[in-house]
């Protein structure tokens, strides 16, 4: 069978965590993607909650096995000759479900054909095959020199990012740093990090402020990040509600191109969504709304497939009357914004 070529590479990708309106913590995972001919191999899978076996949070030799696993310096794992390409978010376990390719060399070259979506030792093709997807035949030399930079540290893997937290109000910090911890992101509570070692600054992906906090304050703060050379990003909190302030932060922490992104782009207006996604997927809206006396309502206000494309959502009324924010989720990724009137 005549295979035409694909260019092969790896880029940062990430699994936003979240607390989810019906109360559960979803687990935030970073870690390397596949990108085929210049696109996510991820996003062919239109609805798909996975990650590669190359996430950060897995510990350095199993990481560097899966890399020689791809590479076939080690027998395949499951039946068949058949890798796991992507895996359970939240478990290890094939069980839950996993998408697997055969890999095998033509020549100098490496062929990924085959995929399916797999419960068990073995694949059935014909039930759930995914047949719109490949075979991928990738130059030997490119598919090589892209993982082997990833097993020898010349291309670091996604780190494992921390949040410094900044505020007043005690409680709302400790909610908000319980919760980032429960879904797999360090998060520290200060009152000075102008002090702070510098080396200690550069281990943080975000700072978020809260509303107490003066511009004085933010500017120390920002100055001695700037003075350790860490690149992080900053949050200002919107409202003290722990699902919002989770999303802001994840979606601070989203370091991906936008182009390589799913869901680009949100706002909201006068009761109305505008929602841009880059291919076909599940996106979910959920407004959180603080009445007159400060108690917060939740609401879903959308769950559906989004065609690539821009889309006007009209949201109900009551859901986002008064002080209100928008969540948009995808498998990939987070976007908040507040509602403007």
């Amino acid at each position: 069978m005549s295979v035409e070529y694909a260019t092969f590479g790896l880029a940062p990708a990430m699994r936003a965590g979240g607390v989810l309106s019906n109360g559960a913590y979803q687990v935030h995972r970073e870690f390397m993607d596949f990108v085929v001919d210049g696109r996510p191999l991820l996003y062919r899978l239109s609805d798909l909650d996975a990650v590669s076996p190359l996430a950060s949070d897995v510990p350095p030799a199993i990481f560097t096995e899966h890399v020689r696993s791809l590479l076939l310096e080690a027998d395949a794992p499951l039946a068949g000759g058949r890798y796991i390409i992507y895996g359970c978010p939240e478990c290890e376990g094939l069980e839950c479900g996993a998408v697997t390719a055969v890999i095998e060399r033509a020549g100098k070259d490496f062929v990924w054909r085959d995929f399916a979506w797999q419960t068990s030792e073995t694949a059935d093709l014909e039930m759930n095959g995914y047949h719109g997807i490949g075979p991928f035949r990738f130059d030997g030399e490119q598919y090589r020199a892209a993982l082997e930079r990833l097993a020898t540290g010349a291309d670091e893997p996604p780190a494992r990012r921390r949040v410094l937290l900044i505020g007043a109000r005690v409680a709302v910090l400790a909610k908000l740093a319980a919760a980032l911890r429960i879904i797999n992101i360090g998060a520290d509570i200060t009152h000075d990090a102008a002090h702070a070692p510098d080396e200690e600054l550069r281990e943080y992906g975000a700072v978020a402020f809260g509303q107490s906090v003066d511009d004085e304050e933010r500017t120390a703060v920002q100055a001695a990040f700037a003075r350790a050379g860490a690149d992080v990003a900053y949050v200002d909190g919107l409202a003290p509600i722990i699902p919002l302030l989770v999303a802001q932060i994840e979606q601070a922490l989203d370091r991906s191109p936008l182009e390589q992104r799913r869901l680009t782009r949100l706002v909201a207006v006068e009761g109305e969504a505008g929602v841009e996604v880059t291919s076909t997927c599940r996106v979910q809206l959920i407004s959180y709304r603080l009445d007159r006396l400060h108690r917060t309502h939740t609401h879903d206000v959308f769950d559906d497939m989004l065609e690539p494309g821009k889309h006007r959502i009209v949201l109900d009324e009551q859901a986002t009357k008064g002080r209100s924010f928008i969540v948009a989720r995808t498998m990939g990724g987070v976007l908040v914004a507040p509602m403007v009137r």
